[in-house]
C-alpha cells in the first residue's frame, strides 16, 4: 500500500476553459444526462504508475464489460469494487478507480446495465430512470459483482481482502452487496438510498437487509439531499444499533445529493474529502 495519500486529493483539480472542457468531457465519455458539468473542480488522476484498461468478464448470460486499474508492479493487492452511478462507468468512476489503485488496491467498475442498455446514451435523467435504470435486476448486479471478484482472483487480486464502495444507485448497491456476500470484508456507500417501494427487480431495500449485514457498511449522506431525507439516514443509524451491526453513518450538514461528484455543481470539497479519508480508515480498520 502507499503511504495514505488523500483520496480525493491525490492531484489538483484541473483549470480548464469551457472550450478545453468540452473536448476533454467528450473524449471522456461523460454521460449526456450528466450536465452542466464543472470543469473547475473536476479532479483527474493520471495513470502514472499504474496499469489500466477496460476488459470483458464471460458471466454466462453475456460480457460484462467493466474498468480496472490497479499499481503498476505488486501482487495480491486488496480489491475494491467500485460501482456507478445511475450515469455508468463514466470518466469520474474511472477516475474513482485510479485514485483507489494509486492506495494500493486493484480496483474494478464494472458496467452493471450492460443487457439494458448503454446509460452514456440518454440525454436526460428521467427517461434515464425510467426506461433503463428500473429494468435493471438487484439480482442480476449481485451476480456480476461475484463474477468481478472471481475475475480479480483470476487477476492475482487478494479476495480475501475485499472491498466495496458505490455513488447514488451504487451507493444503494453496496448496502445490498454486504447483505450478499459472506466474503466481503467492508463496504462504503456515498448518499445511497435506503428505503423504497419494494418491486419483483428490487424487492428490498437496505433498510430491509440490515439483520442480514455481512460486513460493516459506512454510509455518508447529506443533510440537504433532496431525495434521501436525513431522517432516512438516522433510521438506519439506529437500525444498525439495534441489530448489533458495526455499521457508521455520516451526515454532512451542508451537503446535499452526489456531493463527491467533482465534475457535477453538486461537489462539496469538504464533505468529500472527509469522506474520502473516511474511506481509507474505514477499509484499514477492516482488513481491506
Amino acid at each position: 500500500m502507499h503511504n495514505d495519500p488523500d483520496f480525493d486529493s491525490l492531484l489538483p483539480a484541473p483549470r480548464l476553459d469551457r472550450r478545453g472542457f468540452l473536448v476533454t468531457a467528450s473524449a471522456a465519455g461523460f454521460a449526456l444526462a450528466v450536465h452542466p458539468v464543472s470543469a473547475q473542480t473536476m479532479i483527474h488522476t493520471d495513470d502514472t504508475g499504474l496499469r489500466t484498461g477496460d476488459a470483458t468478464i464471460d458471466t454466462g448470460t453475456g460480457a460484462l464489460p467493466i474498468y480496472h486499474a490497479a499499481p503498476a508492479t505488486g501482487d495480491k493487492l486488496p480489491v475494491v469494487l467500485v460501482v456507478q452511478e445511475i450515469f455508468g462507468v463514466h470518466e469520474h468512476i474511472r477516475d474513482v478507480c485510479r485514485r483507489l489503485a494509486k492506495l494500493g488496491y486493484l480496483a474494478i467498475a464494472p458496467e452493471l446495465y450492460f443487457r439494458q442498455g448503454d446509460p452514456g446514451k440518454y440525454d436526460n435523467i428521467p427517461t434515464l430512470l425510467s426506461e433503463l435504470v428500473s429494468k435493471v435486476p438487484d439480482e442480476q448486479v449481485m451476480s456480476d459483482l461475484d463474477m468481478s471478484v472471481l475475475w480479480a482472483a483470476d487477476q492475482g487480486g487478494d479476495t480475501a481482502r475485499l472491498g466495496i464502495t458505490g455513488f447514488c444507485w451504487g451507493g444503494r448497491v453496496v448496502w445490498l452487496y454486504a447483505a450478499h456476500n459472506p466474503k466481503l470484508k467492508a463496504g462504503v456507500a456515498w448518499y445511497g438510498r435506503l428505503r423504497g417501494q419494494p418491486s419483483a427487480l428490487t424487492p428490498r431495500h437496505p433498510v430491509d437487509l440490515v439483520g442480514e449485514l455481512k460486513a460493516p457498511v459506512l454510509g455518508l449522506y447529506g443533510a440537504e439531499d433532496q431525495g434521501i431525507p436525513a431522517a432516512d439516514a438516522e433510521a438506519m443509524r439506529d437500525a444498525l444499533k439495534a441489530a448489533g451491526k458495526p455499521g457508521e453513518i455520516v451526515i454532512y450538514p451542508d451537503a446535499g445529493h452526489a456531493f463527491h461528484a467533482d465534475y457535477r455543481p453538486s461537489y462539496r470539497e469538504a464533505a468529500a474529502k472527509d469522506g474520502g479519508q473516511r474511506l481509507q480508515a474505514w477499509f484499514k480498520r477492516y482488513g481491506v
